[in-house]
């Protein structure tokens, strides 16, 4: 998401490159470039043309200091005011109540039900909610299964009744059954259409009245553009949501719809979706979004990912391994299984800063790490256990049972090697105790 606009922006700031100040013509030709941009990614003409006047009042007259290029400094001022155009800081869903109740309302294929079964699983195992689903959607009988089915892999109940097309009944009804079975959430998926029409709406106004939500959350499609946005306007003057989801961010998507539905709606977006993965989940920050956009990185994020997936207890025990150079081929596949875990490779590869930009025209595979598993994986319990066994007929062996050549396994076994090398070295000094201590405390601080 965002390529192209993150390209375009980046020129638009060369015709700064090499000025000694920012003056009204080089910023008009600057500004004009980043207007064109912002049309092109879809954004409103209105919105993107107030945009720009309130990056040129700011830029206008602004004091350079001599260690801030001109282009720098139009960075910062594009970047605070994007931050500023999706909402400025992030809003968290309110869940109080018990059983605290969460509508999700959209259009068909949307991404609404996904969804519903992300929220689920991200406020069970963030928050310690115990959710229940409701299928409130009875005119397709497709969606009630695949709720049944994404309730099934994260270990979460769904209500259904699906001989009864009363979706008010039916959700009063899972709200009840919360309350007995001690369900502190409810999340209720509604039914959506192919277009905005009457009956539809008039079906989720009844819904949310009934119901009283907690909180409704407004589930559109980010590849649609300005129709997303128009179709948010709509839903909005019906239902006055609170809160706005945007999905498919990983799909081939201009970004218009992220940057200006706040503006148009006045309502904040709470959560942004990418992939099928059940964890494909993350709360909106208007900032790091910002950053992604000018091509900065997303450093935060990749920090609070990896800090999902670290063990203090499991570091203590490597390091321990490590520093008696016991390190082996089951700890390497247990590094690798976390770092799987933290989701899409390029999308990690492209929140470090300065690497998005390198990495864009490379095809990076989810399945980099299948050879390396399928070596691992090939060898015997001993031969994971003590590396030093592999001699030469045992590589033939393992080759030949991964799919792989006596060169590919040659390979894996001395990078192997080196990275044990300067664990071992780490280990040594002071570096590894430190990071597992910041790495602790950045957790704790998280979790407070």
């Amino acid at each position: 998401m965002f390529d192209n606009l993150t390209e375009r922006l980046e020129s638009s700031f060369k015709i700064l490159k090499g000025q000694g100040r920012i003056t009204e013509i080089n910023v008009a030709e600057t500004l004009k470039e980043v207007r064109r941009a912002l049309l092109d990614a879809d954004v409103n003409y209105k919105i993107a043309k107030d945009f720009t006047d309130r990056v040129k009042e700011n830029a206008i007259g602004q004091k350079i200091m001599t260690a801030v290029k001109p282009g720098q400094m139009m960075v910062k001022i594009v970047h605070d005011e994007l931050a500023e155009l999706m909402g400025s800081s992030n809003e968290d869903i309110n869940i109080k109540g018990n059983p605290a109740v969460v509508l999700i309302a959209g259009l068909q294929g949307s991404g609404k039900t996904t969804f519903a079964g992300k929220l689920a699983n991200h406020l069970s195992s963030k928050r310690g909610k115990t959710p229940i689903l409701i299928a409130g959607d009875v005119y397709r009988p497709a969606a009630i299964e695949q709720l049944k089915v994404l309730g099934e892999q994260i270990n979460i109940p769904v209500y259904t009744e699906e001989d009864n097309k009363d979706p008010v009944k039916i959700i009063k009804a899972g709200i009840k059954e919360a309350k007995r079975t001690g369900n502190d959430l409810v999340i209720v998926d509604t039914a959506g259409r192919l277009a905005i029409d009457e009956e539809m709406m008039n079906e989720i106004e009844s819904i949310k009245k009934s119901i009283s939500p907690g909180e409704t959350l407004f589930v559109v499609d980010s590849m649609t553009g300005q129709d997303a946005v128009n179709t948010a306007k709509e839903f909005n003057d019906r239902l006055d949501f609170d809160g706005v989801v945007l999905t498919k961010l990983d799909g081939d998507t201009r970004g218009g719809a992220a940057l200006t539905i706040r503006e148009v709606v006045h309502k904040p977006i709470k959560f942004i979706s990418a992939g099928e993965k059940l964890d494909a989940i993350e709360l909106f920050h208007p900032e790091r979004m910002a950053d992604r956009i000018l091509g900065m990185g997303d450093i935060v994020s990749l920090v609070e990912k990896a800090q999902d997936q670290f063990d203090i207890d499991q570091a203590r025990k490597l390091k321990k391994k490590i520093a008696k150079n016991q390190f082996n081929f089951n700890d390497f596949i247990q590094q690798i299984q976390q770092i799987k875990k933290m989701g899409n490779m390029k999308d990690l590869a492209g929140m470090i800063p300065g690497v998005g930009k390198a990495i864009k025209n490379l095809d990076i595979d989810d399945d980099a790490f299948k050879s390396i598993e399928s070596i691992i994986y090939s060898m015997t319990p001993q031969e994971r256990e003590d590396p030093a066994l592999l001699n030469g007929s045992r590589r033939k062996r393992i080759a030949t049972g991964s799919g792989t050549s006596v060169q590919d396994v040659n390979r894996l076994i001395k990078q192997f090697d080196d990275t044990r090398k300067m664990m071992k070295m780490m280990s040594g000094g002071k570096n590894l105790s430190r990071m597992m201590s910041n790495m602790s405390a950045m957790k704790n601080k998280m979790q407070d």
